[in-house]
């Protein structure tokens, strides 16, 4: 069986056309940089259906959401779907002088913008959307524990650090421990280091990117081991 508990809660910031204004020409950035399908959904209306600006994505899946969009992207690492993977991008590690635009959710990673600023670029950042913890009522959560307990749930996936620390802040403590019996299905090293600091003991299995494939290629992995296959 597969449960879905949403665990953050995304909402646009500010109003689009204040924000248009404020950044003025994006003719004048060398290159847009979207960082989430989240950012793609709250701020390709600032492109207003515009084709000819550069646009960067931070992986395959905001890539797709552009293309969604009727966008597409010039810049997309091949391998990877983080900062650190559009960073060893060309046009990015030979950064200064451009002037790029981020567009992201508040109080996401700083990664990028402070890497690209230390390279020489001019950045700017526009927050598009902000993540607000998931509100789940006392009976939901119970019977998410009932399932735990049963043995009905073998994996939790958390596909990024905020989802990961909402769902263990909105835990109450008996279901905090059932959370450690089972696995932890996490995009890369970052997160699982997360994970760990916030206290969990469950082992952890680790997929290379959050890509839905990426994902179920490692709990097959994981069976796959279990059986002996």
């Amino acid at each position: 069986m597969v449960l879905r508990l949403p665990a953050i809660s995304i909402k646009p910031v500010g109003d689009t056309q204040d924000l248009r204004r404020r950044l003025g020409a994006l003719e004048a950035f060398d290159l847009i940089i979207f960082t989430s399908a989240n950012a793609v959904r709250f701020g390709a209306p600032l492109l207003d259906q515009r084709r000819d600006l550069t646009l960067a994505a931070i992986g395959p899946a905001t890539a797709r959401s552009l293309h969604q969009a009727g966008l597409s992207s010039s810049m997309t690492p091949r391998e990877g779907s983080d900062s650190e993977s559009l960073l060893l991008q060309p046009m990015l590690v030979h950064a200064a002088g451009r002037r790029i635009l981020i567009v992201k959710g508040m109080h996401g990673r700083e990664l990028l913008r402070e890497e690209l600023t230390r390279r020489g670029a001019q950045v700017i950042v526009a927050d598009v959307y902000k993540r607000e913890p998931a509100v789940h009522g006392a009976a939901e959560l119970a019977g998410l524990e009932a399932k735990l307990t049963a043995g009905e749930i073998q994996v939790i996936t958390a596909t990024s650090v905020e989802i990961a620390a909402s769902l263990l802040h909105m835990a109450p403590a008996s279901l905090r421990r059932e959370f450690d019996r089972v696995h932890w299905l996490v995009p890369g090293a970052r997160v699982a280091g997360a994970v760990r600091e916030r206290g969990v003991t469950a082992p952890i299995l680790q997929a290379d990117t959050a890509e839905d494939q990426d994902l179920v290629a490692a709990i097959v992995r994981w069976r796959s081991s279990v059986s002996g296959a």
